[in-house]
């Protein structure tokens, strides 16, 4: 089971009981307040980040490569899609643990991230291969 989802309300609940002993109902009021404005700003924060990746397209990132040196086991979601400013486009089932997003540059590498309870437990970096000049291929996104 997990403990920590449980953690965070009663460390508030444990505040507002030392609070009233210490102080009755006005330091009760001080810290409901204190805690409804860390709520807030959380919820605050939460909102910036989902309203800068609605802007861009799913599962696009400016560099795969330097998203993959920025990435550390155990980051939650919302961090990779604050680092990204984009979500990531699902590879999974959808809700099903783990859960895999890719993000792809324009150059076509891409970092699959595999997430486990909103927590990132491994990524792998993906680059195109390269011809045998060196360079990688270019596409001139035109359809034919």
């Amino acid at each position: 089971m997990n403990f920590r989802r449980f953690l965070g309300p009663l460390v508030g609940l444990v505040l507002i009981a030392a609070a009233y002993r210490a102080y009755g109902w006005g330091g009760v009021a001080l810290v409901t307040g204190g805690l409804v404005m860390f709520l807030l700003l959380h919820l605050n924060r939460t909102m910036t980040v989902l309203r800068r990746a609605a802007d861009r397209p799913i599962g696009s990132v400016a560099s795969a490569v330097m998203l993959d040196s920025k990435l550390r086991k155990g980051v939650n979601v919302l961090h990779v899609i604050a680092m990204t400013r984009a979500l990531g486009e699902l590879r999974s089932p959808k809700d099903e643990q783990p859960e895999t997003f890719r993000w792809t540059d324009a150059g076509g590498s891409y970092v699959d991230a595999e997430f486990y309870g909103g927590k990132l437990r491994s990524w792998s970096l993906t680059r195109p291969e390269q011809d045998q000049a060196g360079e990688a291929p270019v596409s001139s996104g035109v359809a034919e």
